[in-house]
């Protein structure tokens, strides 16, 4: 789809826009670099993930180490995308760009999840003291606020996960945000938090506003999933560029813009598949543990009670043969 802008070839400020940029390999783009910004912002998540567990592990709390390393995966993964020569490819490769998009909304933010990080605040920020508001004050009331029930509710999430696609790279918003380092920055932030606000309904680690039952999760994260399918299937079967700020990629690249956009739109449709059973297979097994749990829940209460409900039951149960007798 040309909305009418010209192309966005060397354009001053706008990283990856080079002219010289060789052809693509996953050497290079794996090679240190790109965006300050996420750089600084994977040093500010681990060192306070890291400060939380360290606080609970010093007082002799335990926290699980799978959850440690699904959080220290997942900021990696934002690493990997945003502070590498990938984001400097992602600029004049659809195909490259799709990749960042699709691990910044769809894999990084489960990973997150997994590893809690709204539960570890909450346990390792101290307590202000009785009349005082502190951090953890703060967050208790932004989980309990009426924004937050707005913003985790699936009339809110599913459309936002869906416009996400539909409502920027077919309009002229996409390319307006690539025409600026700023601009650039604000759409991946906004690809992860949309990620976020999706997937943090549907996980259910961290505590929040929104708990459906776990059929309604399955039900909230497979309504979303076939609308990438569709996007990626309309990528590949376009039969012109349909984002301007990919239709004339640097000559030194080496890519045709067509076939570019169809590996894009095959990427779009790989990734709406590998996190559904990832959650999936999350869901199942958080399931299962919380019927475990609620087992012995059950059992320790009736070895506390001398199991009060299957006496009172064979009671019942006797006195209705009694009066049949009689």
């Amino acid at each position: 789809m040309d909305h009418g802008g010209s192309a966005l070839l060397a354009m001053p400020g706008m990283p990856g826009m080079d002219a010289d940029l060789p052809p693509f390999t996953l050497g290079r783009g794996m090679a240190f670099g790109g965006d300050p910004f996420f750089l600084v912002l994977c040093v500010v998540l681990l060192a306070l993930y890291g400060w939380g567990v360290i606080r609970l592990l010093a007082r002799g709390d335990r926290w699980a180490p799978s959850r440690t390393i699904s959080f220290v995966v997942g900021v990696l993964t934002v690493g990997l995308t945003m502070c590498t020569k990938l984001n400097d490819y992602g600029m004049a490769m659809f195909s490259v760009h799709m990749v960042q998009h699709m691990v910044l909304s769809m894999l990084s933010p489960i990973l997150l999840l997994l590893g809690a990080p709204v539960t570890l605040a909450l346990r390792a920020l101290p307590t202000a003291g009785s009349g005082r508001t502190g951090p953890r004050e703060l967050l208790v009331k932004l989980l309990h606020s009426r924004l937050m029930r707005v913003v985790t509710h699936p009339a809110f999430t599913i459309p936002l996960f869906v416009a996400s696609l539909y409502g920027l790279y077919f309009t002229p918003i996409f390319d307006s945000l690539m025409r600026s380092q700023a601009g650039h920055i604000a759409m991946m932030v906004h690809f992860l938090a949309v990620g976020l606000v999706f997937f943090w309904p549907i996980m259910g680690v961290d505590p929040g506003p929104h708990r459906p039952g776990y059929v309604m999760r399955m039900l909230e994260l497979f309504a979303g999933m076939p609308f990438h399918a569709f996007f990626g299937i309309a990528l590949m079967m376009a039969s012109q560029p349909m984002v301007t700020t990919f239709k004339h990629p640097p000559a030194s690249l080496g890519v045709h813009p067509l076939s570019d956009q169809t590996a894009a739109g095959g990427i779009a449709w790989a990734f709406s598949e590998i996190p559904s059973v990832v959650v999936l297979v999350a869901l199942l097994f958080q399931w299962y543990t919380s019927e475990k749990r609620q087992a012995r829940r059950t059992d320790r209460a009736a070895d506390r009670n001398g199991d009060a409900e299957l006496v009172a039951y064979n009671a019942y149960l006797a006195s209705l043969q009694a009066r049949s007798r009689g």
